[in-house]
């Protein structure tokens, strides 16, 4: 995986390959960037990564000039990862090891955007609980949105605060707002 843009842009970073991920591809995060790009100055929001497992997205942020970044993963591998990249690159981002969905529950901080990759195997119902608890604890800012990649054979317009989605080969992006 490299990073799109900003100060560390074509930086290449390799995982370990006993991380349990599967990160954005290249084309669907440049995709996604280039939306974010028109409607957010990266160097002002906080940005919340939930099941972040390389890290991927945020470094992505942390790149272009975005400070506040907070990156959720239960494994411990993952969290380690981000760590040793986000130090390696002088990035401030913040780690939680915890289970996603707890955290959810627990948390009271606000954030411009949220951004969710799940294990594409997740049932409906698993996605749903995401949308939901973001909305119900009032985690994202006025103007904020929550972004759920997913498979394209999962449909999540059905669900509560469904906004839009967006295609990328076999990643999509669905907006909640």
């Amino acid at each position: 995986m490299r990073i799109i843009s900003g100060l560390y842009k074509g930086r290449r970073i390799t995982a370990p390959k006993k991380l349990p991920v599967r990160p954005t591809t290249d084309m669907a995060k440049e995709a996604l960037f280039n939306i974010l790009n028109n409607g957010y100055y990266f160097d002002s929001i906080s940005v919340l990564d939930l099941f972040s497992g390389t890290g991927n997205i945020s470094y992505e942020f942390g790149s272009r000039g975005t400070e506040h970044i907070t990156a959720v993963d239960q494994n411990f591998g993952c969290i380690k990862f981000i760590n040793e990249t986000a130090e390696a690159f002088e990035m401030s981002i913040s780690t939680i090891k915890s289970d996603v969905f707890k955290f959810l529950e627990k948390s009271k901080l606000k954030h411009d955007i949220i951004f969710a990759d799940p294990p594409y195997d997740f049932e409906l119902e698993a996605f749903s609980k995401i949308p939901e608890l973001v909305f119900k604890n009032s985690l994202l800012e006025e103007d904020g949105v929550l972004i759920v990649e997913h498979s394209k054979h999962t449909d999540l317009s059905g669900l509560e605060y469904y906004s839009h989605s967006k295609s990328y080969g076999g990643n999509v992006f669905s907006f909640f707002e």
